[in-house]
């Protein structure tokens, strides 16, 4: 059985989607007005993992992969680079696109962009407005729509935000994000009214304007499969604000939970250091691969540990586990060499050969921990091509062992 942690609950859970046998995966993607760096990228190929493995053990999966290309940030960007709001995210795009190709991410059928469904957000948010959670309120000449958390019932359930602390005047917070880690506690926003000047902006039934990066997701979700999903994932920085928001604006309408399991994977660091702007630390592919990295190394840098803990990216260890790597495809280069000589098969033989499915799953099976899983898989292949030295081991042996691992390189994409 598969148990993954769940965010919501702080609990290890064994997974059970809402339709057996089918699973509606949604996977928080880039904000495009820059390129993902690998911080993100190591999020987009445990999502992937993820993914991967959920169809390994037999289950459909429809996911859903969200891109944020109509956003305060991206406005600037574009404004700022002499270009228009589109041509700056289309490239953009194509660029991620390719770079998930090449790092083997299995892109998905569903990948929805925040400026194609604006309907849908006005659809939320006009039935926010009806419930009485949205209210409409003049700022700086913008008649905009904010959402009203103290009205939503456990708001801040996935935090564990205390709500005592909450202010009871109303105070409002006007742009899409805010980069500092500090919850701020007040009236978020739905809906930019549009003013004089914008460049960007839509008729919709509620007026001029645009959505908010706070319901874009939730319009994404939407358009594809509704408003219940059975798992969601993304990265620890969206546990503060982004999440809680999409759960209450989402319950608020339906007052059903909007997925019954919550993943988030940890930081990546570079050289000891978090990447931020101000340090310009802050490392993308092209910068990797131009000292002596390629992309199977780097999936595989990403994948070799826990998606729940945090990662340091250094050289010493790329080059460590690159190394780790090399020796194990050595490995099953002699484990699939024919040497002529007709061996018999043998109970260990044959119990080391089931052995690379069940350590593989167990340890899969345990939160995707893939580094268990992989060191499991490692040490029964060196087991086997030590009785494959010594004349112990059939070819019919290697075969099978071989193709069970091409079963599980499906969920890894590293290891041939």
């Amino acid at each position: 059985m598969l148990k993954l942690y769940n965010t919501l609950t702080r609990k290890l859970e064994i997974f059970e989607p809402v339709e057996k046998g089918k699973v509606k995966l949604v996977t928080c993607g880039p904000s495009i007005y820059q390129l993902p760096h690998i911080g993100n990228y190591r999020t987009f190929v445990f999502e992937d993992i993820l993914q991967r493995y959920l169809e390994y053990l037999g289950y459909e999966v429809k996911r859903l992969l969200n891109i944020t290309d109509v956003e305060d940030k991206a406005l600037a960007e574009a404004e700022n680079r002499n270009m228009t709001l589109k041509e700056l995210t289309e490239d953009n795009i194509k660029i991620f696109i390719s770079e998930l190709k090449k790092l083997k991410v299995k892109i998905p059928d569903h990948l929805q962009r925040s400026s194609l469904v604006v309907d849908e957000a006005t659809d939320l948010i006009e039935r926010l407005l009806e419930k009485g959670y949205a209210y409409w309120h003049t700022y700086r000449g913008r008649k905009n729509v904010y959402f009203k958390p103290l009205k939503f019932k456990g708001f801040g359930k996935l935090y564990g935000l205390d709500m005592n602390k909450w202010p009871k005047k109303t105070r409002r917070f006007h742009k899409d994000t805010y980069s500092s880690d500090r919850w701020n506690r007040g009236d978020f926003i739905l809906w930019h009214g549009y003013k004089k000047g914008d460049k960007v902006y839509w008729e919709t039934k509620i007026g001029k304007g645009r959505p908010s990066w706070n319901i874009q997701d939730q319009a994404m979700m939407l358009k594809t499969f509704g408003l219940q999903a059975d798992i969601w994932c993304s990265g620890i920085d969206s546990t503060k604000r982004h999440h809680d928001y999409i759960i209450a604006t989402v319950e608020a309408i339906t007052g059903k939970p909007i997925a019954r399991y919550w993943l988030h994977g940890e930081h990546l660091f570079f050289e000891g250091e978090k990447m931020a702007k101000r340090k310009g630390n802050i490392k993308y592919p092209n910068d990797l691969l131009e000292t002596e990295c390629i992309w199977n190394h780097i999936r595989f840098f990403f994948i070799y540990g826990h998606y729940r803990r945090k990662l340091d990216f250094t050289f010493k260890a790329y080059t460590k586990e690159c190394d780790l790597l090399k020796s194990f495809r050595k490995m099953l280069k002699k484990l699939g060499a024919s040497d002529g000589v007709k061996q018999e098969s043998s109970s260990q033989a044959n119990k080391l050969v089931n052995q690379i499915t069940a350590g593989f799953e167990k340890n899969m099976n345990n939160d995707l921990h893939v580094k268990a899983a992989f060191d499991s898989v490692y040490k029964t292949v060196s087991s086997l091509v030590k009785l494959k030295e010594k004349q112990q081991l059939s070819m019919e042996d290697s075969k099978e062992a071989l193709a069970k691992l091409k079963a599980i390189d499906y969920v890894l994409q590293a290891i041939f």
